[in-house]
């Protein structure tokens, strides 16, 4: 079986930039998300770079036995994954209750169910090649978010089952959770917002939070904050009174 990193989420933004860096050092990856016309061109880009061509596996994680797919897709290839990056989710901007109910559900379904299913399942193998997990997160996960509630709740998940996992597995896989801010990709679109409703000093192009979050992963750093903004942010979150909290991320959504 060769060894590889998986990479979700992986056709356009972070997960691209994420590709980009493990496979400049090294990595045989592996790219998954849903749309294969964008896979396949990434996959091109980064054989053109020098570096080894990534094996391309459309899959939708959010759906029933969409991990279960994934893994036979992995087995049946001789793949058997040394690390994953967890980085497949989105979010949508409005009022939960008014916001249509099964679209919220799919965001637990894939920021949560999914990335804790591909946390787990191959923890074996992780372990035999040294690998790790290294989800991807969001400052959001620091703080309660009215008008991305249930995002917002998937992140501070994604967080908190990060930091346990850390402690659970050291010294057999390493455990990482990469928090970035603002981030110019396709997601402020998808979710239904304007980028620019965000301060530019918390932002950050997806090139060097993926370089951040490989290096700290490499570090196994528990938890990677790239930027200094955002670091302090983050640790505002977590030492303001929860109501205070609440109001800040509320103000940065106007």
């Amino acid at each position: 079986m060769q060894p590889v990193t998986v990479i979700t989420g992986a056709s356009a933004g972070i997960g691209a930039a994420l590709a980009r860096v493990f496979a400049r050092h090294g990595h045989q990856v592996v790219l998954t998300a849903r749309r294969e016309a964008q896979l396949e061109q990434l996959a091109a880009e980064i054989a053109a770079a020098g570096s080894t061509r990534p094996h391309v596996i459309t899959a939708d994680l959010a759906i029933p036995g969409g991990t279960d797919g994934l893994a036979q897709q992995l087995a049946a290839r001789g793949l058997e994954p040394e690390i994953v990056v967890n980085n497949a989710g989105f979010g949508l901007a409005g009022q939960a209750a008014e916001l249509d109910l099964e679209a919220q559900l799919r965001i637990i379904d894939l920021d949560a169910r999914a990335l804790t299913d591909l946390s787990l399942r191959f923890i074996e193998s992780l372990g035999r090649h040294h690998g790790g997990v290294l989800n991807v997160a969001s400052i959001a996960g620091f703080m309660p978010g009215p008008g991305l509630a249930v995002y917002h709740a998937c992140k501070a998940y994604v967080i908190s089952f990060g930091e346990a996992l850390h402690v659970e597995l050291q010294g057999r896989v390493r455990v990482s959770t990469l928090c970035p801010g603002p981030v110019p990709t396709e997601f402020a679109a998808r979710a239904g917002f304007a980028q620019n409703r965000y301060p530019r000093y918390l932002m950050r192009s997806a090139e060097r939070v993926a370089t951040d979050g490989y290096d700290g992963f490499m570090r196994g750093k528990r938890v990677i904050v790239p930027g200094g903004p955002n670091k302090a942010l983050a640790l505002l979150a977590r030492a303001l009174p929860l109501r205070l909290a609440m109001r800040l991320a509320e103000r940065d959504r106007r």
